[in-house]
């Protein structure tokens, strides 16, 4: 890619975004460094990588790069023999325990969120935790870089003989000044050091009462820093020591620094995994600041954009468009008033490219498509030219001459302004020979103009197509909303009269355009009335659409309801019919237990009136039942009995219906309006006979030349369509008597499949609903169970 098309398309902008969401030099460094490979396998990698940190990012919210830091040129400094220091070596400590970390992480993610992430998962195979190496350097080196007294049994004791020299140097000192004679010979009472030996501050004139060694003295030269006599032996064995203490000191870094270089080469290679890593999870970042998706990448030059915003300019303020390109079309034309958003159009679609090819994310829908090129140009702007003494014209003609030297097959062009800065007539003309040249090229291209006579370029060629940017005439600005297949037209007459413009001045103007002008212009905008009205149309019938599902899934979720109470209910009458002939039966027992033992202790045959009383006591154990408060059905005919077409009332749900089949013992299908359910002999009312129409709608229901597949195809379907041919599918299903079936939905985007599966979690006649196994279609076919 040339470097002033990544200037100009603003590539450079975005990688300054990117580097915002680093977490080391190291993963700045690879951003500075980005650039679009032409490489479809590595780009679809590069993409696939973005999108697996992404889902990291969205399971655990962050990733950890703690402790990660540039410690390459310490690495290889170890390696050639070099001595480090002990903040290089807690950095090199720091490397180590960032990549064991990380690899941990990712580990945890792969285990317990039972996802796949193949690439994530090459990259930590990759790293080799070194913890002894981590333990050893953190064993002798703390947080602040400075070597522990525990990094061994030497250092310990020469840091041991050292504080114990320097309390009897202190000792001695202080009780110096202390004396009664030191605050008129002593500047101050306290103790200093210079050049590492403990010192006080004696007055010039004193300087013979404390003998010694004089080290250093004051500015106006009245105070000398004396070392007394006293201590000066001290000091020398504290000196001694402090030597003593450098060498062990160097001696432990030494054994560090060839503990790190005899793992080099696995140093610089966790170095470099972590470093792709905070890469690869910036881009992840970035995707996620900017709501970006990941875009399906070809080699056939198509470009389908969904509601693509450009990512530089506010996320309030943007415009979403949808943009199209390669498949029915190899070339748009896009025509429009300034400052309207053509440029932006245009440079979003160069930059969507650049960013694709670079493995960033782009911030449109799921389900965009991106093609790789082989070369991006550009000439947008006005790039004329001082030092080189070129017009605006000649400054961009130059860029054009190139760009026809180097477009192939293979190429994405960009004109803004094509021909502009020249005499109209023959600008247009230019254009229009340029445009045939890269077009006969097999390039695909895009070209923003003000010429009319490229408004009519797009209908007289194949493969090209018209477009142009919205301007609102009543508030005098621009929508930024792009319109393919509508060239634009001109709104001067419109605006000059929204600004005051006389109108015998603007009638006078319309005369001095030619009626072809006026013809398209007039059929241009009413091809944006009608657009205009159709979506508006097309918002409606949504918006219905929607109520009328809610509609649905609402009556569903209350007959679901119903029969879930209804069986409840039944349950409950069962348990208390059960409960009270279990105390009946208790009752029986108890009295002919009385009958039998009132004719063993009177050893004579029971009399009458014993005998009326415990059949009273009989009768009063049977069980009463409360009488349903639901009156019977009546029947016009006595014993009706019921036969597929009759016309009935459901009593439950005061409602009409339709008899489809019987189904069971008195238990029947039923047709009410939409819904088909299987209702109780008991709660059916007879109507009518089957009328003639409805006998014919049933033969072709149950016709001995019906069949339905065990199989639904909804491979292709809109989403909408799809849940229609699934619920009369399913009721045919029900009818046909089949106890499992498959629906093949495909594996796609998921839409459909997650539709089809909240579809079935709810619907009547479902008992259960799963995806197929590996010999069945995978995930892309369900398979349900029928009740």
């Amino acid at each position: 890619m040339q470097q002033r098309v990544l200037k100009v398309l603003e590539f450079d902008k975005v990688k300054e975004q990117l580097s915002r969401h680093v977490s080391s030099s190291l993963g700045r460094e690879k951003a500075a460094g980005l650039l679009p490979s032409t490489d479809l396998e590595r780009i679809t990698r590069l993409q696939h990588e973005t999108d697996e940190a992404a889902t990291v990012l969205r399971l655990k919210g962050h990733a950890p790069f703690g402790g990660l830091t540039d410690v390459r040129s310490a690495i290889k400094r170890a390696g050639i023999g070099s001595i480090l220091s002990a903040a290089e070596l807690i950095e090199i400590a720091g490397n180590i325990y960032a990549s064991r970390q990380f690899k941990q992480f990712i580990e945890d993610v792969l285990e317990n969120e039972e996802t796949i992430l193949p690439h994530l998962s090459e990259y930590i195979e990759r790293i080799f935790p070194l913890t002894d190496l981590e333990r050893r350097i953190q064993r002798c080196i703390d947080d602040n870089g400075e070597v522990l007294d525990g990094a061994s049994e030497t250092l310990r004791g020469i840091r041991n003989q050292l504080r114990t020299l320097e309390a009897r140097v202190r000792e001695k000192l202080e009780s110096m000044t202390r004396s009664s004679s030191s605050q008129k010979m002593l500047s101050d009472a306290i103790i200093t050091i210079r050049n590492d030996r403990f010192v006080l501050p004696v007055k010039q004139e004193y300087r013979s009462a404390y003998g010694g060694i004089v080290h250093d003295q004051s500015a106006s030269g009245a105070t000398l820093f004396i070392e007394p006599q006293a201590v000066v032996e001290i000091n020398n064995t504290l000196q001694q020591a402090r030597v003593k203490e450098k060498r062990e000191i160097e001696r432990i870094l030494r054994l560090l620094s060839e503990g790190v270089a005899e793992e080099e080469q696995v140093l610089l290679e966790n170095t470099a995994v972590m470093a792709e890593l905070d890469f690869i999870f910036a881009k992840a970042k970035y995707a996620k600041a900017i709501k970006a998706s990941m875009p399906e990448m070809n080699k056939r030059g198509i470009i389908r954009l969904l509601k693509a915003r450009h990512p530089l300019l506010q996320a309030d303020e943007v415009v979403a468009n949808d943009i199209i390109l390669g498949e029915n079309y190899s070339t748009i034309v896009i025509t429009g008033p300034n400052t309207g958003g053509k440029t932006v159009t245009l440079k979003t679609i160069g930059l969507f490219t650049l960013m694709a090819q670079a493995g960033l994310h782009v911030p449109a829908l799921h389900g965009s498509e991106l093609a790789v090129f082989e070369g991006v140009f550009a000439d947008i702007g006005d790039e004329q030219s001082i030092e080189q003494n070129l017009s605006t014209f000649s400054s961009h003609m130059v860029n054009i001459v190139e760009i026809l030297h180097k477009a192939d097959e293979n190429s994405l062009v960009l004109f803004d302004e094509l021909g502009a800065g020249t005499d109209p007539q023959e600008g247009a003309a230019l254009a229009i020979s340029i445009l045939d040249e890269v077009y006969h090229r097999g390039a695909r291209v895009v070209a923003t103009t003000h010429y009319p006579e490229l408004k009519a370029y797009g209908y007289n060629r194949t493969g090209v197509m018209n477009a142009s940017v919205e301007f609102n005439v009543e508030t005098l600005s621009p929508t930024y909303k792009l319109l393919i297949g509508v060239p634009g037209r001109s709104n001067a007459f419109e605006i000059s009269k929204r600004l005051g413009l006389m109108d015998h001045v603007i009638q006078d103007a319309k005369s001095q355009i030619s009626a072809e002008t006026n013809e398209v212009d007039a059929m241009i905008a009413s091809l944006e009335e009608s657009r205009k009205s159709a979506e508006a149309e097309l918002q409606d019938a949504e918006t219905l659409r929607k109520e009328a599902e809610a509609l649905h899934k609402e009556l569903q979720r209350q007959v679901l309801e119903f029969n879930e109470d209804k069986d409840k209910l039944f349950e409950e009458a069962e348990r208390q019919a059960e409960q009270k002939v279990g105390e009946a039966q208790k009752e029986a027992e108890e009295i002919i237990g009385s009958l039998r033992k009132m004719r063993k202790e009177q050893n004579a045959a029971v009399k009458e009136h014993e005998l009326i009383d415990a059949k009273k006591r009989l009768e009063e154990a049977l069980p009463v039942f409360e009488k349903s408060r639901k009156s019977k059905p009546s029947q016009d005919k006595k014993d009706q009995s019921f036969k597929s077409g009759d016309e009935v009332k459901v009593i439950s749900f005061n409602q009409k219906g339709i008899l489809i089949e019987k189904t069971g013992e008195k238990e029947w299908n039923v047709q009410l309006g939409i819904l088909k359910m299987k209702v109780k002999e008991r709660d059916l009312q007879y109507l009518s006979g089957p009328k003639q129409t409805e006998q014919k709608a049933l033969a072709s229901v149950k016709g001995k030349d019906y069949h339905v597949s065990v199989e639904l195809d909804l491979r292709g379907d809109r989403y909408e369509e799809a849940l229609l041919k699934v619920d009369k599918y399913l009721d045919d299903a029900v009818l046909a008597g089949y106890p499992r079936v498959s629906i093949i939905h495909g594996k796609g985007t998921g839409a459909l499949r997650k539709g089809v599966q909240e579809y079935l979690s709810n619907h009547r006649n479902v008992k259960k609903a799963r995806f197929g196994e590996a010999g069945e279609g995978g995930s892309g076919i369900t398979v349900v169970e029928l009740k």
